[in-house]
Parts: structure tokens; C-alpha cells; sequence
């Protein structure tokens, strides 16, 4: 379905409160954040069924979510809605966050369950994703404790030639040239925030991580393998492979480059997402819905 078709939702159904959750997950476990009809471990899915066995439900209430991560990727900040019968947020909501503490499995935590504004939806009415990856770039390799976390990248990065690249990809562009393409969704994004650092410490991993590289991307919205594949350019880069203007080149040309790898994605953690204000949210839910084109400044 594309977004042009998707209904008009504003708000839960009749009788219905929509229930916004806050939460993280270790991606190591997940085949990304989807239900699938494979059967295969998703977050979603984990989700769904816990919320129906603590609130004592015969179905399934579904999951909207702000960012559909892809298989191995983590998140401290994701954000999704969920719409319960009014009766049972009333007669359960002070109990739900303790009753899915004790279902869910380790590597998913909700940390806050709230009744949304009005208007609000965890995908159309979100302004922005923040991404982090981090990376390691000491001869030695990356910490064993921290591996789930950090890809290890066997040559020296450096990081103001990264950030030169990086800034060259900042503002509203087609980046079909990083995207895995899907029937009838449009590559349009508008790229706000991209720059690297090299910190010693990092408030995921704790202090004193040597050789650490911290990349950070946010944008109004992000297509399949999008952040995975301007970081691989970025690598090529950093270890002195090509030019600066080389990820600029491949986003101009607009098709996939051989040469840009998508790196691994336990190296992604989805770290925040942004909202504008309440009175604006029903707004930004319905402009988001519209399928975008180069130009226009929502995006699906």
C-alpha cells in the first residue's frame, strides 16, 4: 500500500484511547521491527502479543511505529502508538507498565506508556529520526563487551574529511542512490543533521572507548538501508579510499554504486525521534500521508 492509499487517521476509533509507547531494544535477536510471514522473531511482534496477554485480550491490538528498523539494528528511542478500548485503559493503564516488564523478553523494554495528544501518530505526525552508528578503528579491534554495538573498521577514519563529505549530503535530495527501492514509496528525504566525531566516551557504551567514531544522521524520515549505505560511503572516505565528493557523486548519479557498501547493521541504534507540538500534530499526520516529491518539504 502506498501512502497516497492509506486511510485517514487522525485519531483511535470510537471507544477507543490511543496509547503512546517509549521504548528500546537489543536488534541482535530480531528480524527487524515488522511482523513477518516467515514466523521469524520480530519486535513487533514480541510487542503485540504481550500487550494481549497482560491486558487479557482475545486479539491482537497492532502497532504503529515511527521507525520500521531493519534486522540487527537496535533503539533506545523508538516511539509507537497503539489504539485500546477505553474500558481496558482504564480498568488496566497503571498496571500495563509493570505486568510488560515482566512478559517482555530482556532485549525489549518500554519505558513510558502515555495517552497521546490528539492527532497524534508515531509515524505520519513524526518531524524527524535520529540515528547513531559507532564504529571502531583501533588495530586491536573493538572491546568484546561491546561488539553487539560497534562495527570495527581495519584501517584509520579521518573524521574531518568524513564530516567535509557528509555536509556535501545535507538538505532535500533523492537518495535512490542509497535506498533499496520499494514499489510505489518515493526516495525523497530531506537529510538534516549528518556529522561524525571521535569520543572516548559515549553515553550508550560508557566511558573511555578507545578508538571510538560516532556517526550522527537525522532526517525527516529515512528509506530502506538509507543510513547503512551513506555510512559505507563515508568509510571509503575516512580510510583514504576515495575522494570527498565521492558520496555526493553516487547521490547525484542516483542509481546504487558497487563500490558503496551497506554495512552491518549492529553498528545502528535508533536514538530519538522528534515531534512538533501538539496543536500541530493532526496536521503533520495528514501532510505526511501525501506521496512527496522533490521540492515539497514532508515526506512519507
Amino acid at each position: 500500500m502506498t501512502c497516497e492509499e492509506e486511510p485517514r487517521r487522525d485519531g483511535p476509533a470510537g471507544g477507543y484511547v490511543r496509547i503512546r509507547l517509549d521504548l528500546a531494544y537489543d536488534g541482535a535477536e530480531f528480524s527487524g521491527w515488522a511482523r513477518q510471514k516467515s514466523g521469524r522473531r520480530t519486535v513487533q511482534e514480541e510487542l503485540e502479543e504481550a500487550i494481549k496477554v497482560v491486558t487479557r485480550q482475545p486479539a491482537v491490538f497492532p502497532l504503529t511505529v515511527a521507525g520500521r528498523t531493519d534486522a540487527g539494528v537496535h533503539a533506545r528511542g523508538q516511539v509507537a502508538h497503539v489504539d485500546l478500548p477505553g474500558t481496558v485503559w482504564a480498568a488496566e493503564g497503571d498496571k500495563l507498565m509493570r505486568r510488560l516488564a515482566g512478559r517482555l523478553p530482556g532485549d525489549i523494554r518500554v519505558w513510558r506508556l502515555s495517552v497521546a495528544p490528539d492527532g497524534f501518530d508515531a509515524r505520519f505526525s513524526a518531524i524527524w529520526r535520529r540515528y547513531a552508528y559507532r564504529i571502531c578503528d583501533t588495530q586491536g579491534g573493538v572491546d568484546p563487551l561491546r561488539r553487539g554495538h560497534v562495527l570495527w573498521h581495519d584501517r584509520p577514519l579521518d573524521v574531518p574529511l568524513m564530516n567535509e563529505a557528509a555536509r556535501l549530503l545535507i538538505g532535500e535530495h533523492d537518495f535512490a542512490a542509497y535506498c533499496k527501492k520499494r514499489e510505489g514509496a518515493t526516495t525523497i528525504r530531506e537529510l538534516l543533521e549528518f556529522s561524525w566525531e571521535r569520543a572516548e566516551g559515549d553515553s550508550l557504551l560508557g566511558p573511555d572507548v578507545p578508538g571510538l567514531v560516532i556517526g550522527t544522521v537525522r532526517a525527516d524520515a529515512f528509506c530502506h538501508n538509507m543510513v547503512r549505505a551513506l555510512v559505507g560511503s563515508m568509510l571509503l572516505v575516512g580510510g583514504g579510499q576515495r575522494a570527498v565528493d565521492f558520496p555526493g557523486q553516487v547521490l547525484a548519479g542516483g542509481v546504487r554504486n558497487s563500490a558503496v557498501n551497506v554495512v552491518r547493521p549492529y553498528g545502528l541504534t535508533l536514538e530519538e525521534v522528534g515531534y512538533p507540538a501538539d496543536e500541530l500534530l493532526a496536521e503533520r499526520n495528514r501532510a505526511a500521508r501525501r506521496l512527496r516529491v522533490l521540492g515539497a518539504r514532508v515526506s512519507a
